[in-house]
């Protein structure tokens, strides 16, 4: 079996998920941290997972290269890759950039669809791109090995962090917008810009990110992961599946509105008080990872690039993300080098 790689989840996390990680053979996840923590908040969220470390040894350990995916694989458990889906968690303080990545974090978002310290959300009436702080410390992630993510992010933005970072980049859930016209969707151009420059993009499970929500069948969805390989190529697409499996739906709230607004943010998809869509029939946790494969192939792929959307892609994108730029004694070599 190849390599099977999420390149973002959300859940509440619990035994039982990690035994399911076990039994649908993921070897490595990049799980959503913080939000709209702020950084002494987050460390608390770092201790929370320290603890499911000390836990659950046999299922999990927290990654931090991409020899740790091979850790896993060797050893049948989950590496955990720490990211933010907001900037909120370094404040308005680029050297916790560093100290963030210490920690562990390994991706976070310039935005979460609102105009940020450092560049504008998807959600926003005007984008202006990055801003002078959002250039420095996308530099500083740059330098670290942090993984710039656009996921929520405007197109401006999105295009302009492209081509100022000096490494790839990563869309870690999105689909196309020319599949399905969601705000959090990417264009084309921004998907041609990506896979130009060695980038990633997630494809997303999630029902809101999806041509006909819920009820989008698997080789709907795959034969549009079909046609992004056409539009990308075979190296630059993966899993982002975005599941946010057993989280209660006041954790939207929680999503959408943080601290930023007294009012419900209704978000995209729904013009009620916000919550969980049902996922589809075809991906309901992870033990799904094997109905999606028999899709992609009925899709008509090939072994290589099933194996590459399931995960070779992102342990490639692993290998030259997560450390340090140079050579010098911060530099992390990995299983490529």
């Amino acid at each position: 079996m190849s390599t099977r790689i999420d390149g973002l989840q959300y859940a509440n996390w619990s035994e039982k998920i990690f035994r399911q990680l076990r039994e649908g053979a993921v070897d490595a996840i990049h799980v959503t941290i913080t939000y709209h923590e702020n950084f002494r908040e987050t460390v608390l969220n770092v201790e929370r997972w320290n603890r499911w470390f000390e836990r659950y040894p046999d299922l999990i350990f927290q990654g931090r290269t991409a020899d740790d995916v091979v850790l896993a694989r060797k050893t049948g458990r989950t590496a955990i890759f720490f990211g933010s889906q907001n900037p909120s968690c370094m404040e308005d303080d680029i050297g916790l950039v560093e100290v963030l990545h210490t920690l562990g974090l390994r991706f976070m978002q310039l935005t979460y669809n609102n105009q940020s310290l450092l560049a504008s959300g998807c959600y926003e009436d005007e984008d202006t791109g990055l801003t002078r702080m959002g250039r420095q410390v996308v530099a500083e992630m740059n330098r670290v090995g942090l993984v710039v993510d656009m996921s929520h992010s405007g197109e401006r933005s999105t295009l302009e962090a492209i081509a100022h970072s000096s490494r790839p980049i990563a869309i870690t859930h999105a689909n196309p917008s020319s599949w399905h016209p969601a705000l959090r969707n990417k264009s084309d151009t921004v998907l041609k810009a990506l896979s130009e420059t060695g980038g990633m993009l997630g494809l997303s499970l999630y029902p809101h990110h999806l041509k006909h929500g819920s009820d989008c069948q698997l080789q709907q969805f795959c034969d549009m992961a079909a046609r992004t390989l056409e539009l990308m190529g075979d190296g630059c697409v993966g899993i982002g599946s975005d599941l946010c499996q057993d989280q209660p739906d006041s954790i939207v709230e929680w999503m959408r509105v943080g601290r930023w607004t007294k009012q419900v943010d209704y978000g995209e998809g729904s013009a009620q008080a916000p919550g969980f869509p049902q996922m589809p029939s075809w991906f309901e946790d992870n033990r799904d990872f094997g109905s999606l494969e028999q899709g992609l192939r009925a899709a008509g792929l090939s072994d290589q690039q099933v194996a590459g959307i399931l995960g070779e892609n992102w342990l490639r994108f692993f290998v030259k993300s997560f450390g340090a730029q140079g050579t010098g004694p911060g530099a992390v070599h990995s299983i490529s080098e």
